[in-house]
């Protein structure tokens, strides 16, 4: 299944919806009462064992066109967003930064969740080095703590897609990355979150990026460094993973500031992520 959190003419709040075909479904319309991704998360495997059955039995018009809808982010009020970085070689060379120790682990503020074909905000005063990043979004579906590497794929809900931008200019300024990469919508998620059932093997999908027309990144999820299971398994050490939790994979090689010249996001910049079996997430900036 595909869920999305979407506003349509009938509606100014944003809903989660099941996506099925060109078609938007609200979930209320289904007999559900979750407003929220994450709402359905924590209501349990029922929940969404009950949201399949109906949507079986929905008709071929039922909900809206997919084309009338305004996207929200794919996930909205995780418990937190974690981001890996320098998880691909070639994306670390490139950056000329180390990835021989472990995980490089961040978080991102709430604020930085963004929706497909959504526009954000450059604030030049800051930076006029916002740089493109195309992940694989992972969602927990179930609390994780010490998970071991043959049963982590279990825990995952889902699958998104993610442009983790960044101010190079502040990344290498300050020790840390939060906030380099948490400016207002400076990670946009979606447009859907694809169901784990859907996705068999997150190691092998197609990852590309295209910026205004130019394809940037061209890679497949097998050359991570560090499988999506491994990194649960990492991570479940350290804290236990809650539902909703929303894993940002690192990046593959072709960021904009390891080309000559440089290529950053500018007024008008029209960005897509796509990743195979999930779908392609468009983001526009704006000079401010």
């Amino acid at each position: 299944m595909k869920f999305a959190h979407i506003k349509n003419s009938s509606t100014s709040v944003l809903e989660l919806a099941v996506v099925s075909g060109d078609r938007a479904i609200p979930v209320s319309l289904l007999g559900q009462s979750a407003r929220t991704l994450q709402e359905l998360i924590n209501q349990g495997a029922t929940a969404l064992d009950l949201l399949r059955e109906a949507l079986g039995s929905a008709g071929p018009e039922a909900g809206v066109p997919l084309d009338s809808v305004t996207w929200g982010p794919a996930v909205i009020a995780p418990p937190v967003t974690l981001a890996v970085g320098l998880n691909y070689d070639e994306h670390a060379s490139e950056l000329s930064l180390d990835n021989d120790s472990g995980p490089v682990l961040f978080s991102l503020f709430p604020n930085s969740l963004g929706a497909h074909e959504a526009t954000v905000e450059l604030p030049t005063a800051v930076t006029r080095e916002v740089d493109y990043e195309g992940e694989l979004g992972v969602i927990i579906g179930k609390p994780a703590k010490n998970v071991k590497l043959e049963e982590a794929l279990d825990y995952v809900f889902g699958y998104t897609v993610v442009n983790d931008m960044t101010a190079r200019n502040l990344q290498f300024q300050e020790p840390q990355w939060s906030r380099c990469k948490s400016f207002d919508g400076f990670s946009p998620v979606g447009p859907v979150v694809v169901t784990a059932d859907e996705i068999p093997d997150p190691q092998n999908l197609a990852i590309t990026t295209d910026f205004d027309g130019l394809r940037v990144q061209d890679s497949n999820t097998r050359f991570m460094i560090r499988s999506v299971a491994q990194l649960i398994v990492s991570l479940s050490q350290a804290t236990t993973l809650q539902p909703g939790t929303l894993i940002s994979t690192g990046s593959p090689g072709g960021a904009g500031r390891s080309r000559k010249p440089p290529l950053y996001f500018k007024e008008g910049t029209e960005c897509t992520v796509t990743i195979e079996g999930i779908g392609a997430l468009t983001t526009r900036t704006v000079e401010i």
